[in-house]
């Protein structure tokens, strides 16, 4: 023990379990030696300045890592790996877990708004994250920053006109409903004296004008052979990018499964679908051999719920970019033009309407509330539509 005290420094009665640790979080051997190396620096370090376990803080993490960081260092060291040795140090009672600053005006008000969007209107946490972050754009950049009592409508076309020119037409409308949400909070709390929702513009944009793309089935093919399932990362990219080819999910709701969202016996799949909603779907042999392989062979052995885990340390469930980092990985690996994972969504509606399935029928399969929405993809039977255009007046058929 008294070797391991010189080398570790303060840590040295820490080591232990700080390495268990990790290896729970799925490091790999090599990289908790790594990290157990980067304690012994900390603890040696900590000894020449006379700090002792319970001194070790944010401030003194940083200023840690700064120095490891200077020219001339060899073994650069990585913040996060000595956020979780705190974290384990608060766990084990070695040293007090530290006050949070006192929240600004303006965080206090972004708290408040998240607050009423979880409580009051009950969206998904995805959402939410897009309209705080709208939110605080809007309110960093005002020159009254929180205070809300003085907001005019010409601050808000100011915001409006400046956030279009540098995104979409379907990101503006976006930013037009996120700050619209806002707005209504701000009257309904009594920030502002005027309900001034209504007097964001709308932006001008037409529905429905093009014919929704989609993937040839050889391409989908080519995406499904890159996967290789003679790896852990293989066969768990193979599983995601057939639930998309064949249940036509979206990224989140691959986000969202969970181990009991598959019903082995009778062969069907519980979907967390927007707004809330579940949906139980079919589940194809082909898909089913797929989960059933990674959760086989290649899921880590985990107390998490998620049906699909990230295959790097720390091990945590997969998230709706994860989903689309797979799609654009087997594209490369394919040599195909790059797409995102709701164009395979488009390519099932195309293949249905393809075989003649009725516009209903699909919207149950791509769990559309509105059959308005489904019906884009009536564009794309060109046939049945030269059948039934009339002619153009001048023209001859």
């Amino acid at each position: 023990m008294s070797g391991r005290r010189r080398r570790d420094g303060e840590l040295a009665p820490y080591v232990d379990g700080y390495r268990q640790r990790l290896l729970t979080l799925g490091y790999t051997p090599g990289m908790v030696c790594n990290q157990v190396a980067v304690v012994g620096h900390l603890g040696r370090w900590m000894t020449t300045r006379g700090l002792a376990v319970d001194q070790l803080g944010r401030a003194e993490i940083d200023a840690f890592v700064a120095e490891r960081r200077r020219p001339g260092v060899r073994q650069v060291v990585f913040r996060y790996g000595l956020v979780v040795l705190r974290q384990h140090l608060v766990e084990v009672g070695a040293t007090a877990l530290e006050e949070p600053a006192a929240p600004s005006a303006l965080e206090e008000l972004i708290g408040s708004y998240r607050a009423w969007l979880v409580r009051d209107r009950g969206l998904a946490e995805a959402t939410i994250i897009r309209y705080e972050r709208t939110a605080r754009r809007f309110l960093v950049q005002r020159a009254d920053g929180a205070d809300v009592r003085g907001l005019s409508g010409a601050e808000l076309s100011t915001f409006l006109l400046t956030e279009s020119g540098r995104c979409s037409v379907g990101a503006a409308k976006g930013c037009v409903a996120e700050l619209r949400s806002l707005l209504r909070y701000l009257f309904l709390s009594g920030r502002t004296p005027i309900a001034l929702a209504a007097a964001v513009p709308p932006v001008a944009g037409w529905h429905d004008t093009g014919i929704p793309p989609s993937l040839p089935a050889e391409t989908i093919q080519a995406l499904l052979d890159s996967c290789d399932r003679s790896t852990t990362t293989g066969t768990r990219d193979f599983a995601i990018v057939l639930l998309l080819a064949r249940l036509a999910l979206r990224s989140i709701e691959i986000a969202r499964l969970q181990l009991e969202d598959v019903y082995w016996r009778v062969g069907e799949i519980t979907v967390r679908g927007k707004a809330r909603r579940l949906d139980r779907l079919p589940l194809p042999s082909e898909v089913g051999e797929a989960l059933a392989a990674y959760l086989s062979n290649a899921r880590p052995v985990s107390e998490l719920r998620q049906l699909f885990l990230t295959c790097r340390a720390p091990r945590r469930g997969i998230t709706a970019w994860a989903v689309h980092d797979v799609v654009q990985a087997a594209c490369l690996r394919a040599g195909v033009p790059a797409v995102g994972p709701h164009r395979l969504r488009h390519a099932v509606a195309t293949g249905m309407v393809a075989h003649g399935v009725a516009l209903s029928d699909i919207s149950q399969v791509l769990r559309h509330r509105d059959l308005a929405t489904t019906a884009t993809y009536a564009k794309i039977d060109l046939a049945s539509l030269r059948a039934v255009a009339r002619p153009w007046p001048g023209t001859q058929r």
